[in-house]
């Protein structure tokens, strides 16, 4: 099973939602592990999913936003909801999952990907081509903007994209 082969490359997903998730987390009440960090999270706009014996067994969500960055303002695609079936995990279909955000964000004409993560989880995502934020980020919550306290990763989609020095303002909910 270590080349995949039989588990397609990710495709769009019509219908998505919490039920499909607690599905590939086993059940757990956390599937992500990040509830104690007290952050509301936004809804992904599109959902891609990888396919086996007939069932979505990983996910990966997209959702755009805008970012402020040294004083320059540009747009983003924020990947997550990233999810494996846990009985699937270690077989590169998170790899196959994100691959199909970034993919679906480049045609969009998106330059960057901006994701959060555990600090378990970086190492994964570095080896995606993600490259960690030096700071926290300061997205909108409920009560207004806070510092996201979980680590934050980004990633050129085009030729020469990169990312600009200073503290980072998400226009939104995080991801």
């Amino acid at each position: 099973m270590g080349d995949t082969p039989e588990f397609t490359a990710a495709a769009e997903l019509a219908d998505w939602g919490w039920p499909d998730v607690l599905a590939l987390g086993g059940g757990a009440a956390d599937p992500f592990e990040t509830s104690s960090y007290g952050v509301t999270w936004r809804p992904k706009d599109r959902h891609f999913g990888v396919w086996h014996e007939g069932r979505v067994v990983a996910h990966a969500g997209l959702a755009a936003g805008t970012v402020e960055v040294g004083g320059q303002r540009f747009d983003v695609a924020g990947v997550g909801g990233v999810i494996v079936e846990t009985s699937l995990r270690g077989h590169g279909l998170a790899r196959l999952a994100v691959t199909g955000v970034l993919d679906a964000a480049r045609a969009d004409g998106l330059d960057r990907a901006l994701l959060f993560c555990l600090p378990s989880r970086a190492p994964l995502y570095t080896r995606l081509g993600f490259l960690p934020l030096p700071e926290p980020v300061t997205a909108d919550q409920p009560a207004g903007p806070a510092p996201v306290p979980l680590g934050a990763m980004w990633k050129p989609l085009t030729p020469g994209a990169d990312w600009p020095a200073g503290s980072v303002r998400l226009h939104s909910l995080p991801m």
